[in-house]
């Protein structure tokens, strides 16, 4: 009897041990399927985003008083190999009309994008230093830095959690600069970014200013499927402080077309300064 009940004692514990090593297995298994923030920001970085794209674009400035001023423009957009490049016109009001934007926004790791700032009153194209990309883009909400993607080796990245954004699932991560320079240059000190995992596309975010006390919340308000390619048709930017609304910038794209045949001549400073016609 003795016998019996110590050999049950001992499947008991062969039992015990081998269930614990399956629950450990399969969470190390979990835990290496699964990917990680970084992986996830470099997809979201690789997503297909159109290949020589036009649209047009309205741009909505409000103020604290809910004023409004609105900016009609038009967008290219070029890939050459990995590197992308744009060009943005103002095409109203009078004010602003013929004021261009010209970007070069590199792959490779460590190489500075390069943007140019043209002003027609002016007669004036301006470099956008690094030390100025932190500066409002066109008195809007988005910062010069906005305009491009960002290095992600500028950056530490944390996966916070699984939620849902306008009934999507996303994930939730956290991104904080490696450096002080990099904060001055963006002039954000961290950022939350919402990015669905059907398609990889963030649609909610959350950057935390410079200027302590003040926010910047990004909310992707309609996003359409385009020729295959997921497209943000409508983008708001808000900056707040508390609960205080201070600004906010609408942007609707329409006549939105990918894969055409554009001119790598369109994308220089010297066709930058002929203004939109």
């Amino acid at each position: 009897m003795e016998n019996m009940m110590m050999k049950l004692k001992k499947l008991t514990v062969a039992l015990t041990i081998t269930l614990m090593s399956t629950t450990i297995l399969s969470s190390l298994n979990l835990a290496v399927a699964a990917p990680s923030a970084r992986e996830l920001m470099e997809a979201v970085n690789a997503r297909d985003d159109g290949n020589n794209g036009l649209m047009e674009m309205e741009m909505i400035l409000i103020d604290k008083k809910g004023k409004q001023r609105i900016r009609k423009l038009k967008k290219m957009s070029q890939d050459r190999g990995d590197d992308s490049y744009s060009l943005l016109f103002f095409l109203s009001p009078s004010d602003v009309k013929d004021t261009g934007f010209l970007t070069y926004d590199y792959d490779q790791s460590g190489k500075d994008d390069d943007q140019w700032l043209y002003l027609p009153a002016l007669k004036k194209t301006k470099r956008i230093a690094n030390d100025d990309k932190s500066g409002s883009f066109m008195g809007s909400d988005f910062n010069y830095s906005d305009m491009s993607d960002p290095d992600l080796d500028d950056y530490n990245f944390t996966l916070m959690k699984e939620t849902k954004v306008h009934g999507n699932e996303v994930w939730q991560i956290k991104s904080v600069p490696k450096s002080k320079e990099i904060i001055e240059e963006t002039g954000y000190r961290q950022s939350v970014v919402f990015v669905r995992k059907d398609n990889f596309v963030v649609v909610r975010a959350v950057r935390w200013m410079e200027s302590k006390g003040k926010l910047r919340y990004l909310d992707l308000k309609k996003l359409e499927q385009i020729d295959g390619v997921w497209t943000p048709l409508e983008t708001t930017m808000t900056t707040k402080e508390g609960k205080r609304t201070l600004h906010k910038t609408v942007i609707r794209y329409s006549k939105v077309r990918y894969n055409q045949e554009l001119d790598e001549s369109l994308f220089t400073v010297r066709r930058l300064e002929k203004g939109a016609n």
